[in-house]
């Protein structure tokens, strides 16, 4: 591939993900209710890109099924926490009855994006936002570092059959460029010295996430989940890696202590 090709779509990479780091920035910046709310949109819509992909005929199942997401996680977050399990379940549940095809996948990926994004939501709240910005830096490092390692170094793939461009080269520098952004939030919170090591983990979560979408969209035969974004696809084809990321995240803050860092 000539160079034109392998950078064409670079300016619409970098300015859609510019508009989403500026509203992810300031959301997440000012948690409560607006950051609560951006998780259920996002959830929603992740939801609509995976129930179009696989039942792309279905479309009004497809919206019921985004709106169905996005209001038990807003309602999740208000109603007691007994509520909470039997709210996260029914999406999942509901779009398995109504798809006639995969309906395992859907509702394995349906109940990670709810989870993940009713998490979020309530890590902002427990946490404070410095451990939210690192979370997603190392989402962005690892994709980041990865593209251009990838693109420059190139080199043996790390799993052809499922994601064909992805390389070793990039998804060393992805761990790499994690766990330097793991160094770097040592120098200004009272996080233990395996900060670096559980950014690397993260790291591999979220390349974990892209490769488990990858595979989702070559079994389905579709390309992006959806064109929303110019340069990237859909939220799900950008947020696989945070999708990742994120429930490793969670899981590992019930297992570990998390320092309050607050601004």
């Amino acid at each position: 591939m000539g160079q034109s090709g392998r950078w064409e779509d670079l300016t619409q990479r970098l300015i859609s993900a510019g508009v989403m780091a500026a509203l992810g920035v300031v959301l997440i910046w000012a948690g409560g209710p607006w950051f609560a709310t951006l998780t259920a949109v996002v959830s929603g819509i992740m939801i609509w890109e995976l129930s179009r992909m696989i039942a792309p005929d279905k479309r009004n199942v497809a919206l019921q099924l985004a709106v169905l997401g996005t209001g038990a996680i807003l309602l999740a977050r208000y109603l007691p926490p007994v509520f909470t399990i039997p709210l996260l379940a029914a999406t999942p549940m509901v779009g398995a009855s109504l798809l006639k095809r995969e309906r395992v996948i859907f509702a394995l990926f349906a109940l990670a994006i709810l989870v993940a994004g009713y998490g979020l939501s309530g890590f902002r709240d427990a946490h404070g936002v410095v451990w939210l910005f690192w979370l997603v830096l190392v989402v962005i490092a690892t994709d980041v570092f990865g593209y251009f390692a990838g693109r420059f170094i190139g080199g043996p793939k790390f799993w052809p059959r499922v994601s064909p461009k992805k390389t070793w080269s990039g998804t060393v520098a992805g761990w790499i460029a994690a766990a330097l952004i793991g160094l770097a939030f040592r120098q200004f919170t009272n996080a233990g010295p395996d900060l670096p090591l559980i950014s690397m983990a993260l790291s591999l979560a979220s390349q974990m996430g892209d490769i488990a979408e990858s595979a989702v969209k070559r079994r389905l035969g579709v390309k992006d989940s959806s064109s929303l974004l110019p340069g990237h696809g859909g939220l799900f084809d950008r947020f696989d890696g945070l999708l990742g990321a994120a429930l490793l995240m969670l899981l590992v803050a019930q297992l570990v202590y998390v320092p309050e860092v607050r601004f």
